[in-house]
């Protein structure tokens, strides 16, 4: 296992979350959910009708040991789900919307969520993006700092051996934002790009070294969307200059040391470059699917960013190994976040 996911997975299990799934019916998600409550890391819930749970569990030749069932027809489940629905939305839901919704086990894992029975929860394997994301920001909000919600990618891309006869290592990225917003202005860029340097320290524990990538290095090019760039990174810096921010800079800038040293010789970033902010969503989306497909490295996410407590999206693509990883991402997450807001 990468050695980063192995400390990602000590993090959740030190501070075990309560961890939420609202698609009882997906195998994938069964078997998910019985691996993570087996191995320990979350206390793991899943909403659906029993029977369906343990017609899936069979099929699936799991046991769900220690895995709580919700009853989505429960009717504490659906009033609360309910309040929260007309306390978030108020009138621009009708009764009939409310009620529908209400009963939807997606809408009830965000309102568990909310009421703080819950810290995480993620969906995704059989509902699409823009359902997750619906729930995620109607009942649990952004923080309250944060305007976008974004997300990132965390990439680990292995690397050869530094010499004949040494084993291969590993190289940690974080990509933002490849899922979540198609066009950001300057200040959305500049927004995700303190939110992901942040996730990237609580995650790797590393000082994170954040590029603003463009098709331009330190003015090589002009252009409304090379402006756009350097504008977001001087927006960083000022909002965050605890952090290392450069930009614009080439990704062969921002990634390569020889490069580095004849466009940016005198940056703190380029060179050594480990979360990456692209400027559009084509670029994030296409770039770590590049990386992913023809580098060899793994790719975990989409993971939400901007949450009051933590949603995550999956792909409908993803197999039982991409719940588990992408929900005990989203565990160590709610854990760091909740032992800082203890300190």
């Amino acid at each position: 296992m990468s050695a980063v996911l192995e400390g990602i997975r000590r993090m959740a299990r030190a501070r075990t979350q309560r961890l939420l799934f609202a698609e009882a019916g997906d195998d994938r998600v069964v078997r998910a959910a019985d691996r993570l409550s087996r191995d320990r890391l979350a206390q793991v819930s899943l909403i659906g009708a029993r029977e369906a749970l343990r017609s899936t569990a069979r099929r699936c030749d799991v046991s769900l040991t220690g895995v709580e069932c919700i009853d989505p027809g429960d009717p504490a489940e659906v009033e609360r789900a309910a309040r929260a629905l007309k306390e978030a939305r108020g009138e621009r839901l009708q009764p009939p919307e409310v009620e529908t919704l209400a009963r939807d086990p997606l809408f009830q894992a965000a309102a568990r969520v909310r009421a703080g029975l819950a810290d995480c929860f993620v969906a995704g394997a059989s509902r699409t993006t823009a359902d997750v994301l619906r729930a995620a920001l109607w009942l649990i909000g952004l923080m309250p700092e944060v305007r976008t919600l974004t997300s990132f990618f965390l990439m680990v891309v292995p690397s050869p051996p530094a010499a004949a006869g040494r084993t291969a290592g590993e190289r940690v990225l974080m990509f933002a934002d490849c899922g979540v917003v198609p066009d950001p202005t300057s200040e959305q860029l500049a927004e995700i790009a303190c939110l992901a340097a942040d996730h990237f320290g609580r995650l790797t524990r590393a000082v994170p070294h954040t590029a603003f990538l463009s098709f331009s290095t330190r003015g090589s090019a002009e252009h409304p969307r090379v402006v756009k760039v350097r504008e977001a990174c001087a927006l960083a810096r000022r909002r965050r200059p605890d952090l290392h921010f450069d930009g614009e800079l080439q990704a062969d800038a921002a990634l390569d040391p020889g490069v580095a040293r004849r466009k940016a010789p005198e940056s703190v970033v380029a060179g050594r470059a480990d979360v990456l902010i692209f400027p559009d969503l084509d670029s994030g989306n296409i770039g770590y699917k590049l990386v992913e497909r023809l580098g060899g490295a793994r790719a975990y996410g989409p993971i939400l960013m901007g949450l009051r407590r933590q949603a995550n999206d999956l792909s409908r693509g993803c197999s039982s190994e991409d719940v588990v990883e992408v929900a005990t991402i989203a565990c160590a997450l709610s854990a760091t976040a909740a032992a800082a807001a203890r300190a």
